[in-house]
């Protein structure tokens, strides 16, 4: 033992320790964690089973696709067959046909021009009209355009004109080109009202001019393609259907499909897609349960053992609830935790957790719809059912309430969806025993949370103000004064702290505790000196004061002896506050001696108190005090002596620590005036009855 010692001691000096010992590092170490347990928890549900398969083998089992899977192989030929079917797109281009019109009106304008020069002969106009040849004439052509009648020329090119508009606006491709010179060839050799070597001349000038000017277009014909491909619907495989039976040979499109599932052991496709999304789930999930602490729970955020009893409940029921989901999703104990948060921290809190829960547990399940709704809402009825909870018994009436409402939601949703009634009747029974689990479940852990947690539950506070608890035993037998005092004191504070909104069963059950410091000296408090003889007559008023506010010192080091809740210890530390003991500061200002009396010293060394709870016990002690001194108390008397104690303490600052309001002062003041009115109330003076036979005369 002694070694053990000495490593651990050695390992609180480290470096390393101290630096895991901080709340900052144990917070980020607590969300790491949670995450990534629930992270690999989540992708392991998800991630399909591989096997070792290949192409041309029989297939061991029906495979079966784990999610939705696109046939990649059947689309891309659907695509290549959609676009396969679109004619290309062709477009004529304009401004080819106006150049060419351009180009041809410039000739004749030009003929014309050297036709009307009067003074020049005809090789000189041939000349000049060669200079300006524009359409690749002959010289013979150009000297009959020269000598031709006006009339045949401008007849001739006003057919020129309309050839190329007829056959240009319509587009000629480059391989219809020489198919449409021989047309134009044709067309003009047909026309009577001109010469032979006039029509030669109009064909030869549309035939050397035309072009072609409908061609290919490339980016519409890419659009109506890219069209075509988007109108094709992807061939999707729906989740659960046989991608290949048993016994069956694998093809190749069907080996692609099976690694597209990530079902395969070979080196396929990384789904980095269902990673990302159950990383980005899981931290909404871890999120949502932060920011409701941080909004409505700063306190319980500080708190690390808190903390780790919520990441601890979590994970336990979220693994029994992935193993019991085999059996059926109705029987996963969700509402187990949301039972367990609910009695143990908050019934908010509960809720949310149980939100988180599900929404996890439906996500790695397949998104059952009908497991979400029965899981959401019997969690909810089951974390408001266990609020106040005093008896163990009311945990299994709430698990009973559970499974009626789990019951009533399967029916509603199996009728809703036309399942069969055998169905229907086997989750409905699934959902009964659930409930019963999670009762079950709750029931049996609870003890384990409360003791190694150290949480404060109402079961756990009517278990301590049972009177055979050992300390409370052990008060009755040798301080019973005290223990009486106690119990007064327990029946004053409880209904004070109901009516102000208070924690009332835990100011019953810290009363009951809140003088066991009188344990070690019974006999020097005067609720237990049997005689008249006082020991403090014999004594200094100073030891006197040592004696008596060491009660609170001594109550504290015997509540944790006894491993007694830390509320409670925190009320017998706090339930004197720094009051001072006036009878004995009194007694030394009166006593002849040459010490400096100190007010300091006959004021108790506890702490002011810093609950309402705290606050409550502290007046109930010293109002049951006083009246159980006062002689033939009455309303009047009782309710004047409530409001100088109250008054006194309040201007004595024991109550400027709590978060105690006037009105609750007020409160108070009534509820204790209320109590004890039904202790010390009136009693009728029975008359003597006279017992001597009475003589009948006859």
């Amino acid at each position: 033992m002694t070694f053990f010692k000495h490593v651990m001691d050695k390992m609180n000096d480290t470096a390393l320790f101290r630096f895991f010992q901080k709340k900052v590092v144990n917070k980020i170490v607590i969300g790491c964690v949670f995450f990534l347990f629930l992270f690999f928890s989540l992708v392991t549900s998800l991630v399909p089973q591989k096997y070792e398969l290949q192409v041309g083998q029989k297939a061991p089992i029906d495979l079966r696709a784990p999610r939705d899977i696109e046939n990649k192989i059947e689309t891309n030929r659907l695509i290549e067959k959609a676009t396969g079917a679109v004619e290309p797109r062709e477009k004529v281009d304009p401004m080819i046909q106006i150049d060419i019109n351009k180009k041809i009106e410039k000739f004749f304008t030009n003929a014309y021009e050297v036709r009307e020069i009067e003074e020049s002969n005809n090789e000189k106009k041939l000349a000049s009209l060669k200079e300006k040849n524009n359409i690749n004439l002959s010289d013979e052509e150009l000297t009959l355009v020269l000598l031709a009648p006006d009339k045949q020329l401008k007849g001739m090119e006003s057919y020129i004109y309309e050839i190329i508009t007829r056959v240009m606006s319509t587009g000629i491709k480059t391989e219809d080109l020489e198919k449409e010179k021989e047309d134009i060839t044709n067309y003009f050799k047909g026309l009577k009202d001109f010469s032979k070597e006039i029509r030669l001349l109009g064909s030869k000038i549309v035939n050397t001019s035309i072009q072609a000017n409908r061609f290919l277009d490339i980016e519409r014909t890419q659009q109506k393609r890219e069209e075509a491909k988007n109108s094709v619907e992807k061939v999707i495989l729906k989740k659960g259907s046989i991608i290949v039976s048993e016994g069956e040979i694998i093809t190749k499109e069907q080996f692609q499909l099976l690694k597209d599932a990530g079902m395969t052991k070979q080196q396929g496709k990384k789904d980095f897609s269902l990673h990302f999304g159950v990383a980005i789930l899981v931290l909404i999930a871890q999120g949502l349960l932060i920011l409701y602490m941080y909004v409505f729970h700063k306190k319980l955020l500080r708190s690390i053992s808190k903390l780790y009893l919520i990441f601890i409940i979590f994970l336990c029921v979220y693994l029994v609830a992935k193993t019991t989901y085999v059996i059926s999703p109705y029987i996963a104990p969700v509402v187990g935790a949301a039972m367990l948060v609910g009695i143990l921290l908050d019934t908010r809190l509960a809720i949310v957790v149980n939100l988180a829960m599900t929404i996890l547990l439906t996500l790695s399940s397949g998104n059952n719809i009908g497991f979400f709704i029965t899981a959401l809402v019997g969690g909810t009825v089951g974390a408001c059912s266990v609020i106040n909870t005093h008896q163990r018994s009311n945990i299994f009436l709430s698990g009973l309430i559970v499974s009626f409402s789990n019951m009533m939601i399967i029916i509603g949703l199996g009728l809703i969806n036309h399942y069969e009634l055998s169905k229907i009747a086997m989750d409905a029974l699934y959902g009964v025993l659930n409930g019963v689990f999670c009762a079950i479940l709750t029931i049996g852990s609870l003890p384990l949370w409360e003791s190694v947690f150290q949480i404060l539950t109402p079961l756990r506070l009517l278990e301590l103000s049972n009177p055979n608890q050992p300390v409370l035993k052990k008060l009755l037998v040798e301080a019973p004064g005290t223990y009486h005092h106690c119990i007064i004191v327990g029946n004053l504070s409880e209904p004070a702290a109901d009516a102000i909104g208070a924690n009332g069963l835990l100011a019953r059950v810290s009363a009951y505790y809140h003088d066991i410091g009188k344990l070690k000296r019974p006999y020097l408090f005067k609720e237990n000196q049997l005689t008249s003889d006082n020991p403090h007559d014999k004594l200094t008023a100073s030891l006197s004061a040592m004696i008596i506010t060491s009660h609170v010192k001594d109550g504290k080091e015997i509540g944790k002896q006894y491993k007694l809740p830390q509320e409670i210890i925190d009320v017998i530390e706090q339930h004197h506050g720094n009051t001072l003991v006036k009878y004995f500061y009194h007694k030394a200002m009166n006593e002849d001696s040459f010490e400096e009396i100190k007010e300091e010293d006959y004021r108790y060394k506890g702490r002011r108190p810093q609950s309402k709870e705290s606050a409550i016990v502290m007046l109930a002690d010293s109002v049951e005090a006083a009246v159980r001194s006062m002689p033939e108390p009455n309303n009047e008397k009782i309710k004047h002596l409530i409001d100088k104690i109250i008054g006194d303490k309040l201007s004595d600052g024991q109550l400027d620590e709590c978060d105690i309001t006037l009105r609750d002062l007020e409160k108070i003041k009534i509820s204790f005036q209320t109590v004890l009115m039904g202790i010390f109330h009136e009693r009728i003076e029975y008359p003597e009855i006279n017992t001597k036979k009475v003589e009948v005369k006859e």
